[in-house]
């Protein structure tokens, strides 16, 4: 309740870092904002020449199939990627000034998620240009899986940023890390493709349910299944649970290592 609080009271400078992140993120490009919409475009034109034209996979409708879950994918690795380093990127603000740690990671996740939301414009003007039937009631589970998504986004990001401060390395490793979580997680394909026997570790996968129930929605049509929703709702609580008892050990000692 205390981080909670601290944060609250702090709220206008976490809506500052927001801003300024989102404005400053294309400032000197010549499409400037317009990328927000033309990142996922471009990477959906590449995966799609290349698994429904190059290396077919026979899914109806790949290009939809594979958006739906592409840009939320976008979303989180960003975080994780670029989040890696948050911390020591604000490393002259941190030893100047005291406010609550949390609002850098926190402030850092918020801006991508309103970068998603912009994104998600270009998702369902693709589904109403694909025919696909949107099912109301379906649409209504995705804030909750939006959420979900947010908080273990934040959580991820709170432990990895903390411990980048102490071991660099890990942000150099995060592309990496990232492009085979990628590929561990059924972005570009179902999980009916998933051999049985590594199914555990799909399970393991705190992505794995939130891409399915975004899939499920935006895709099929449909009502996630329950059991999605619950293992969801379980990694998105334990996982920001767990990212912020780290961060609130690692914080203490940000600014000497900074």
């Amino acid at each position: 309740m205390k981080i909670i609080k601290e944060i609250y009271a702090y709220r206008e400078m976490v809506y500052s870092l927001v801003h300024r992140d989102l404005k400053g993120r294309y400032k000197g490009s010549v499409l400037g904002f317009a990328w927000t919409f033309l990142n996922p475009l471009l990477q959906l034109a590449v995966y799609t020449l290349v698994f429904s034209i190059i290396m077919r996979n026979g899914i109806k409708d790949y290009y939809l199939f594979l958006f739906v879950a592409l840009v939320p994918w976008i979303f989180f690795s960003s975080c994780m990627a670029a989040g890696a380093g948050c911390i020591r990127q604000q490393g002259d603000m941190i030893k100047k000034i005291y406010f609550p740690r949390e609002v850098i990671p926190l402030s850092f996740v918020t801006s991508q998620f309103v970068n998603m939301l912009l994104s998600l414009i270009v998702v369902f003007a693709v589904v109403v240009f694909s025919g696909k039937p949107m099912n109301p009631v379906a649409l209504l589970y995705l804030p909750l899986i939006m959420i979900i998504e947010y908080l273990i986004a934040l959580g991820l990001t709170m432990l990895i940023s903390g411990i980048t401060v102490y071991m660099r390395d890990i942000e150099y490793l995060m592309n990496i890390i990232m492009m085979a979580w990628q590929f561990g997680t059924p972005v570009m394909y179902g999980l009916d493709q998933i051999p049985e026997r590594f199914m555990f570790l799909f399970n393991l996968n705190p992505m794995t349910p939130v891409i399915v129930a975004y899939r499920d929605i935006l895709y099929y049509g449909q009502v996630p299944e329950m059991n999605t929703l619950i293992t969801a709702v379980v990694f998105g609580i334990v996982t920001l649970i767990a990212g912020v008892l780290v961060f609130g050990r690692l914080k203490l000692h940000f600014a000497e290592e900074l």
